[in-house]
């Protein structure tokens, strides 16, 4: 009974470990695609468009900026990734979603 035990211990301790190896790598991609899409903060429209090409659409936000938005599927999984541009068409935030 005690080595039926320890081998369900033994098997979920992987288990945890595995998740946490998942988690911990997501948690590094994250981190990737946000200092890069952090150097164009700041930056004109112009130099977003020469790296990452014309947007798909663009939005009016509720505080009347413009956002522009790039999508792409990689893997089938839906990558998209929106730019907050202010009237002086400086790039002023942005959100990623999905993207690795």
């Amino acid at each position: 009974m005690k080595k039926l035990f320890l081998i369900k211990v033994f098997f979920l301790l992987i288990i945890i470990s595995g998740c946490e190896t998942v988690k911990n790598k997501s948690d590094e991609i994250i981190k990737k695609e946000n200092k890069k899409l952090s150097q164009f903060i700041g930056q004109p429209v112009s130099e977003l468009k020469i790296e990452m090409g014309n947007p798909d659409y663009e939005i009016k936000s509720e505080t009347g900026t413009k956002i522009l938005v790039f999508k792409k599927k990689k893997y089938g999984i839906l990558c998209e990734r929106k730019f907050e541009v202010n009237n002086n068409e400086m790039i002023i935030g942005f959100v990623s979603k999905g993207c690795f």
